[in-house]
C-alpha cells in the first residue's frame, strides 16, 4: 500500500512541477468544452454530442479489429476497443508529459462509457437506431442484446447500464476537477506556487 501511495505522491508533484508557468488560455477553453460536455452528458442519459461520431468510428473499428477472435469477442470487440483507446491515450500522454492532457483522457472515457451505458440500456427495448459499415446483406445484431443474452444476463441490462453511466459520470467530472487542479496552477504565480 505505501508503495502506491509513494507512486501516487511522486505522480503528483510531477504534475504540480510541469504545470508550474505552462500558457493556459486554450487549455481554459478546452477546459471549457469538457465541462459543458460533461454538464450535458450528465442531465441526459440519451445525449450524443460532438464526440459521438469518433466514439462510434472507434466502436466498429474495435469490431474489425476483434473479429478473428470468435464470435463474443467480435460482438464485445466494439464497446471494448471504444473503451480502450481512451485508456490507451492515459499511457501516451503519460510518456509526452502532458498531464492537462489527462482531463481529455477522462472526459473521452466518459463519453465513451456514456454511449456504452446507453446501448447496454437498450439491450431489451432494442429501439436505437444501429449502424454498422461491416454489416453486409445480413441483419445488424445488437451487440448488447446479444451479448447479454448469450451469459444469460438480458434481465439485468439497465442495471449493467446504471454502473456504466456511473463510472462514466465519474470519468467526466474526475477529467473536468484534474483540468482545473491543473489550471489553478498554470494561473498562480510561480512564488505562490512554490508554497503549496
Amino acid at each position: 500500500m505505501q508503495h502506491v501511495a509513494n507512486i501516487f505522491s511522486g505522480f503528483m508533484e510531477d504534475a504540480r512541477e510541469w504545470s508550474r508557468g505552462r500558457p493556459w488560455p486554450l487549455r481554459l477553453l478546452l477546459w471549457l468544452w469538457f465541462a459543458w460536455m460533461s454538464f450535458h452528458y450528465t442531465r441526459d442519459a440519451a445525449y450524443g454530442g460532438f464526440v459521438e461520431g469518433l466514439n462510434l468510428g472507434v466502436h466498429e473499428f474495435g469490431h474489425l479489429v476483434c473479429s478473428g477472435f470468435g464470435q463474443f469477442v467480435h460482438v464485445l470487440g466494439g464497446s471494448l476497443v471504444q473503451c480502450l483507446v481512451p485508456l490507451i491515450s492515459f499511457a501516451m500522454f503519460y510518456r509526452q508529459q502532458d498531464y492537462f492532457a489527462f482531463s481529455f483522457s477522462l472526459v473521452w472515457l466518459g463519453t465513451n462509457l456514456h454511449g456504452v451505458a446507453r446501448y447496454v440500456a437498450d439491450a431489451r427495448a432494442l429501439q436505437l437506431d444501429l449502424v454498422s459499415p461491416f454489416g453486409g446483406d445480413g441483419e445488424v445484431i445488437h451487440d448488447w442484446n446479444w451479448l447479454l443474452a448469450q451469459m444469460g444476463w438480458l434481465h439485468h441490462d439497465l442495471a449493467i447500464a446504471a454502473v456504466l453511466r456511473v463510472l462514466a459520470i465519474t470519468c467526466l467530472w474526475s477529467g473536468v476537477v484534474w483540468g482545473a487542479y491543473l489550471l489553478r496552477r498554470m494561473m498562480t504565480p510561480r512564488e505562490c506556487n512554490e508554497f503549496r
